[in-house]
């Protein structure tokens, strides 16, 4: 099976069909999407799109971007594109295979085949009989093709997996950022070369380096011998390797046994003869360190330790909401330290700018224009999976020298609701309990019930903000967003305080000191308490006075 002329990818059609096609497909303008049987797979199956395209046909400049945005290529033209790159795409056979060791690893036992699986329970887990949720025995047979996204989607998500098993170049769990069309019938092209970029955009330290070649096992590491990592000073650095290797970075070591058997796909329920029912592993693969940058992963570095490589942005509890936009989106290396994703920082700081110089009349150039941006990954807690997260959210795009104006407001609007959903969590702890310092629990859901509450106002916000931006207002908050902001905030504040504070344990319930919390919350919301200080000052640089009404929410009128 070769991954570049085998029909191995489910491929959805503007009328709604699945069509299983080789790669190539993208270009055909009756695809709009992939449609994996996984949510981590349908995230893979992009990355692998892009960094194909990337490697084998990336703009020479964006004049060249731009023409084949709006002009598709034709599928013919494609498949002439990642011919000359067929032998770093077999699955099997005797020579290198995708994703997998050189060496037949003949001394490694055979495992089951479900621990390609991040969220499949390990072999600890098996042992303590832990795995409640995620059951074993769900995936014993898999197709090649899913063994293949399978395959893939661990390599770049690898965790920590025990002594020897590494990381992926990214960490383990990354989250990843895309460019989306806001378009939901935007063709799956368009999707895809929105996060391609000419070369010396994304590479580090804008060197393109050389033209990439199937056998440069600098560029695809399977097609050479495992850099083993079982020693000090083995460690694989940004220099050593081609400026495209991200991409296609394999820390684990594998080996996929398949064999002829029809069966039916544990994973996407079809029919197969070539099954893959076990595989083999061995440890100490690559051991990726250095200041590694993966262009569509979002980073932090502490800006007081510069020499310090960045980290990467991982998913966390709570999942992604418009609280982590700035960090995903603007660039504020010197302050907060966050690093946007490089086809997010690309899109942003030249493409758009481009595009809206290189205005066409007749051509379809403004949906290049209306970008969302993507954001997916694993949560992860070490090893284990604690949940998959994936989010749409606008992406809006002010010109460069706006940026930094942009940050500063978004900033001051997100702390403004952290503080806010952090005052409202403590007087519900301060309603339901005596001694509100010494409860235990597990109090995330009111943040994360504030925060889904007040979202959609915040992005109207963030619109409002870009509009402001393009009529040369500044440098100071628009006082109507600002003050919007306020009130909404205020509203859904006491709105979920009073939907939350005669839910505590019955023997708790206290009246009179759930009016004292909810006169305390009233106190700070309107600037008047002790530690209210962000609210009286977001008021003063917004320029709106603070309400001081004492009644309900449902006695105040919505903005």
């Amino acid at each position: 099976m070769n991954l570049l002329n085998d029909p191995w990818l489910p491929f959805r059609t503007k009328e709604g069909a699945i069509d299983y096609r080789p790669p190539s497909a993208v270009a055909d303008p009756d695809i709009v999407d992939l449609a994996l049987p996984r949510a981590d797979f349908q995230g893979a199956a992009y990355q692998f799109l892009i960094g194909l395209l990337q490697t084998a046909w990336p703009p020479e400049d964006y004049g060249e971007w731009l023409d084949h945005g709006i002009e598709l290529p034709s599928v013919e033209a494609l498949e002439a594109v990642f011919a000359p790159f067929a032998a770093a795409f077999a699955l099997d056979g005797a020579g290198p295979r995708f994703m997998q060791d050189l060496d037949p690893l003949e001394d490694a036992k055979p495992g089951p085949v479900a621990g390609l699986l991040i969220d499949s329970p390990g072999a600890n887990g098996l042992k303590l009989n832990t795995d409640h949720f995620v059951k074993r025995g769900r995936v014993e047979a898999i197709c090649e093709d899913c063994a293949a996204l399978a395959l893939f989607t661990l390599q770049i998500n690898a965790p920590s997996g025990g002594a020897g098993y590494r990381v992926g170049l990214r960490g383990g769990g990354p989250l990843t950022t895309l460019v989306m069309p806001d378009d939901p019938e935007a063709s799956l092209w368009r999707r895809l070369w929105l996060n391609v970029a000419p070369i010396a955009a994304i590479a580090p330290n804008g060197k393109p380096g050389d033209a990439p070649r199937a056998d440069d096992d600098t560029l695809f590491p399977w097609m050479g011998p495992t850099r083993v990592s079982d020693k000090k000073g083995a460690e694989v650095l940004p220099d050593d390797m081609h400026p495209l290797h991200a991409y296609w970075a394999m820390p684990r070591r594998f080996r996929l046994e398949a064999e002829e058997r029809q069966g039916c796909c544990d994973l996407c329920g079809r029919q197969a003869s070539q099954m893959v029912i076990e595989i083999r592993a061995k440890n100490y693969g690559a051991n990726y360190d250095g200041p590694w940058q993966h262009p569509l992963t979002p980073y932090r570095r502490d800006p007081k330790k510069p020499s310090q490589p960045p980290l990467s942005t991982k998913g966390q509890p709570g999942g992604l909401g418009y609280r982590h936009w700035s960090n995903l989106v603007l660039n504020d290396a010197e302050g907060s330290g966050a690093l946007p994703a490089g086809v997010i920082h690309d899109y942003l700081t030249h493409k758009v700018d481009f595009v809206a110089q290189e205005r066409r009349a007749g051509e379809d150039i403004e949906a290049l224009l209306k970008p969302r941006l993507w954001a997916f990954g694993y949560d992860m807690d070490n090893m284990k999976p604690r949940g998959w997260y994936g989010v749409e959210l606008p992406l809006v795009a002010v010109p460069p020298a706006q940026q930094e104006r942009l940050r500063t407001w978004v900033q001051t609007f997100t702390e403004l609701a952290r503080q806010v959903a952090w005052m409202v969590r403590n007087q519900i702890k301060v309603a339901w309990f005596s001694r509100p310092a010494d409860a235990n629990g597990d109090m995330t859901p009111i943040d994360t019930q504030f925060f889904e509450a007040t979202q959609a106002g915040f992005f109207r916000a963030l619109l409002g903000m870009q509009q402001a931006l393009a009529e040369g207002e500044g440098p100071h908050m628009p006082s109507a967003l600002a003050e919007r902001w306020y009130r909404e905030l205020r509203r859904e504040a006491l709105a979920l305080f009073e939907a939350q504070a005669l839910s505590g344990p019955m023997e708790e319930l206290d009246l009179k000191r759930v009016i004292r919390a909810r006169r305390q919350l009233l106190a700070w919301l309107a600037g008047r308490s002790k530690g209210s200080k962000v609210v009286s000052n977001f008021a003063k640089d917004g320029g709106f006075e603070l309400t001081t009404t004492q009644g309900t929410p449902t006695e105040e009128v919505a903005p």
